[in-house]
C-alpha cells in the first residue's frame, strides 16, 4: 500500500512540474506565425531577442514553438541626498524558440 501511494504522488508532483515548465511568455504575441514577424515586433517593443532554433530550414521557413522571458538589466540612481531612488530599465531580454 505504501508503495502505491509513493507512486502516485511521485506521478502528480511530475505532472505538476512538467506544466509548469510549459508557462509561455505572455509579452511575446500570441499566434505561431512567421519567425521574422514576431522578432521584429519583440524588438519593436524594446526586447533583445535570444534566438534558439531547432532544424535546418531558413528562417523564412521557421514558426515560433514557444517564448519565455529573459533577464531584465536596471539600474538605481540615488539622485540628490534626500530626494530618493530612481530605477532605470537598462535592458530587458526574450527567448524565442524557432521549429524550423
Amino acid at each position: 500500500m505504501k508503495k502505491l501511494n509513493f507512486a502516485t504522488i511521485a506521478a502528480a508532483d511530475l505532472a505538476v512540474v512538467s506544466f509548469g515548465l510549459a508557462v509561455p511568455a505572455t509579452a511575446a504575441p500570441s499566434d505561431t506565425g512567421a519567425a521574422q514577424d514576431t522578432i521584429n515586433e519583440l524588438e519593436a517593443q524594446g526586447y533583445h531577442v535570444i534566438v534558439h532554433k531547432v532544424g535546418s530550414a531558413p528562417l523564412s521557413q521557421c514558426a515560433v514553438s514557444a517564448t519565455k522571458p529573459g533577464h531584465t538589466y536596471s539600474r538605481t540612481d540615488s539622485g540628490v541626498p534626500g530626494g530618493g531612488h530612481t530605477t532605470t530599465v537598462t535592458a530587458k531580454t526574450i527567448n524565442v524558440y524557432l521549429s524550423c
